[in-house]
């Protein structure tokens, strides 16, 4: 129901035969630009806001432009950037749009090396500036970087004090142009050292350069300039002289997949877009593994290095809930399964009346799990149904099987939302009832006043839309009962690792648990996770705890709830409501291999996390509270 923002997504492509083989087998040298193309509309999904795309030409000759960049803003900036980049070409014959060789002399974007990038932006920083990728120009070929990343930093505090402090000069206090910085620094030095070497050797002039861009290790340059980063992220650059590589934080949090045949290398950061793209099976794409690093030389050969040691790894859950495409197997699996485990306290919650209940799901991204759930359902009528017809005791007649037999889980499409309507309108009463609008509902699918209704969710956070829309127009239909059912555990901490998670205040779970507490008269709880969470600024982040979690402990997960649809039932609302979640054992059984679960827990994989957390806590309680 409500949007939740992902960071990036990443693409990167190495053509791995000469324009020409593309040519002569697919009828086109824009093979390479073609897939980049795909990947990144297969990818939409992670990037609304900005996109961009960068291409290295492998043999142009000195004096001729050899990396290329296009960016665009907008939710249509696939579309812009790829149109700009054709728009080069109009001007050509047919002859010439299909001459390989042309093309490699010629024309722009027409390269071996690719890499594409959407931008979903968390930091509130916008603008063509902050559009991946970066580049970093220099005179040596090998010197220029490309840089994109689906990331987030938690220390970009310390990071830009260490920089300055060894004389560097980065040209804007963000993540992106400190990795940037970092990255391109240590690339320089490497080329230095390579360039002294090859002096040492007797070599000169372009033999010199030859030499560097066949011994470049791009491992020495990674290896020198990540271990400081606190967060998660997949890094994706390229250097003018063609040299590639993806680096994956070591604890796992952001993903990232590759596969590699005799024409093409391809890295993207979700698998079945990958497969869609190429038509190949999961089980030929691999993943970048913690703290490792694809790396492609010039002459096109991949290889894979630990670049720095696996933490303990938590990939992200919220991947599998719901950002990923449901597409790829597993998490269409994973999915399903966290719609079945809710099936015990969604009977509870309608006490066990089935015959009298309505299921459906909003939005279209929980539509997996509204099938788990249905699974669930079945499994537990089929169950009923069999214990009735034992029951019966003799040997039943037609009319009675028929009556057993006929009871069905009632499922409906009861809510459609109305892509037209735009909420534009920023504030006051008005731009609330258009709010209310959204949802178009569908008339006659329930029985008013007799039956329940069980709406799906993948997960709510901030629940404003469920208060502003949602609820008032479910009520319409005058069910008994609402239940609203959340795939996800209570939302209860921020993210720092690149979702667009709300702020403290705007967490209903964290309004809920603050709202018991004063209920309660139990201010002093907040008062004690306040003091312990500023004694311990003055500690490394490696020493810090997360004292937030002192907020929720002296409730159930079961009383924050009720507390939660008390505060989201809209006033006047007839039906009583009801929020059923997900709980975290619930999630790790369902995504075993993803336990990333700071969001829900508060347990922060990096310390950089631990340490913001309580940062957004103090600065929290400063505006509310005097202690």
């Amino acid at each position: 129901m409500e949007t939740l923002k992902h960071e990036c997504g990443v693409a990167l492509i190495r053509l791995l035969k000469p324009l020409e083989y593309y040519q002569e087998k697919y009828g086109t040298w824009m093979y390479g630009l073609n897939k980049l193309y795909l990947l990144m509309e297969k990818q939409h999904n992670r990037g609304q806001e900005a996109a961009g795309l960068a291409c290295v030409k492998l043999q142009a000759n000195p004096g001729e432009e050899y990396m290329f960049r296009e960016r665009g803003l907008g939710a249509g900036a696939i579309t812009e950037i790829f149109n700009n980049v054709h728009q080069q070409y109009k001007d050509l014959t047919e002859e010439q749009l299909h001459d390989a060789e042309f093309a490699k002399k010629c024309l722009p974007f027409a390269g071996e090396l690719y890499m594409g990038h959407l931008r979903y932006s968390t930091t509130g920083k916008s603008g063509i500036s902050y559009v991946h990728p970066f580049l970093r120009r220099n005179n040596w070929r090998a010197k220029n970087l490309a840089l994109c990343g689906n990331f987030n930093l938690t220390n970009v505090d310390e990071i830009f004090a260490e920089i300055t402090e060894a004389g560097q000069h980065p040209r804007k206090y963000a993540d992106t142009y400190i990795m940037l910085e970092q990255v391109g620094h240590r690339l320089d030095r490497e080329v230095e050292r390579l360039y002294n070497q090859c002096k040492e050797e007797g070599l000169k002039g372009m033999d010199i350069t030859h030499a560097i861009e066949d011994r470049i290790d791009l491992t020495n340059v990674l290896k020198t300039s990540s271990p400081k980063w606190d967060g998660g992220y997949v890094i994706c650059g390229m250097t003018g002289s063609g040299e590639a590589f993806a680096v994956r934080d070591p604890w796992g949090i952001r993903p990232a997949f590759w596969y590699q045949d005799d024409e093409i290398m391809v890295l993207a950061s979700e698998r079945p877009v990958i497969q869609t793209v190429l038509n190949i099976s999961a089980e030929s794409i691999h993943e970048l593994m913690p703290g490792q690093a694809l790396l492609v030389n010039k002459k096109g050969q991949l290889r894979l290095a630990q670049i720095n040691k696996p933490a303990v790894v938590r990939p992200c859950s919220f991947e599998r809930i719901y950002f990923s495409r449901g597409s790829d197997i597993d998490i269409y699996r994973e999915r399903k399964k966290l719609g079945e485990m809710l099936t015990e306290p969604i009977l509870s919650a309608v006490g066990h009346d089935i015959a009298h209940t309505v299921v459906s799901f909003i939005p279209n991204t929980a539509e997996v799990a509204f099938y788990g759930m249905l699974q669930g359902l079945d499994n537990y009528l089929n169950k009923q149904k069999i214990k009735e017809i034992e029951a019966l005791g003799h040997k039943p007649d037609h009319q009675e099987l028929e009556k057993i037999l006929s009871q069905r889980i009632r499922s409906e499409k009861v809510a459609i939302k109305d892509i037209k309507l735009r909420t534009f309108i920023a504030e006051g009463n008005t731009r609330n009832d258009l709010a209310a609008h959204v949802y178009d509902i569908t008339y006659g699918s329930l029985v008013p006043k007799e039956d329940n209704l069980v709406i799906i969710d993948d997960s709510i956070v901030r629940g404003t839309t469920l208060k502003q829309s949602i609820i008032s127009i479910l009520d319409r239909l005058e069910p008994k009962k609402i239940v609203i059912v959340s795939s996800s555990p209570q939302v209860r901490y921020p993210d720092y690792y690149g979702i667009d998670m709300a702020s403290m205040e705007q967490f209903i779970a964290f309004k809920a648990a603050i709202a018991l507490l004063e209920e309660r008269d139990m201010q002093h709880v907040i008062e004690y996770a306040y003091r312990k969470s500023k004694e311990q600024l003055a500690l490394p982040k490696e020493k810090m705890r997360n004292y937030v979690k002192e907020i929720y402990a002296p409730f159930t997960d079961e009383e924050i709830a009720e507390k939660i649809a008390d505060l989201l039932t809209p006033a006047g609302t007839r039906a009583k409501v009801q929020i059923v979640y997900q709980t975290l054992d619930g999630l790790h059984e369902a995504c075993p291999d993803h336990p990333g679960d700071w969001y829900f827990s508060g347990d922060y994989p990096t310390p950089g996390g631990t340490k913001q957390v309580n940062k957004a806590f103090i600065n929290w309680v400063e505006e509310n509270y005097q202690f």
